[in-house]
């Protein structure tokens, strides 16, 4: 009888992975694409806005998965280049924030191009502008974002993201 109830326990702990696997497989791909301040420079990967923002819209209930394709230094260019690499085909919605790097290196901005590509795909774009990261706790450097601060732009963007993703 003991035998039969740990058989049956490993039998309900296999289906409900089985389950969990299938769900998570069907989760809406979203991609964070930009640069340091989507990398998450200076915290911690589980701190930077994409996995904060993951959390909060699966905590809402959402079957959601955010990729992080932040580089630190990235220009726009170097986005467009790498863009069909990090946006797999079925990604419902990008994130895109650009960065101050173009500027900062004189490199033309491809913003426009990035956002027209996807368009083209299909591929909703949400804007991460530089003026969104204003008024949030910021590093001692002043450019990027504490994990707190990390977390109230995930809170900014939850809505949107949630819209993007059809709930």
């Amino acid at each position: 009888m003991r035998a039969l109830r740990f058989g049956l326990i490993g039998c309900l702990a296999f289906l409900a992975a089985f389950i969990l696997g299938a769900a998570s497989g069907d989760a809406a791909t979203v991609v964070a694409l930009g640069a340091s301040n989507t990398y998450g420079k200076g915290v911690a990967r589980n701190q930077a806005y994409p996995a904060q923002l993951e959390s909060i819209l699966r905590a809402k209930g959402l079957n959601v998965r955010i990729v992080n394709a932040g580089i630190n230094g990235d220009t726009t260019e170097g986005m467009l280049q790498r863009l069909d690499r990090a946006v797999p085909n079925g990604t419902r919605a990008v994130i895109l924030q650009p960065g101050g790097n173009d500027r900062r290196k004189g490199r033309p901005d491809r913003t426009a191009d990035i956002q027209s590509r996807l368009s083209a795909r299909g591929i909703t774009v949400i804007m991460l502008a530089n003026g969104m990261l204003g008024g949030l706790p910021h590093q001692p450097d002043g450019v990027h974002l504490t994990p707190e601060g990390y977390h109230m732009l995930a809170e900014q963007l939850a809505s949107q993201v949630s819209g993007a993703i059809g709930r």
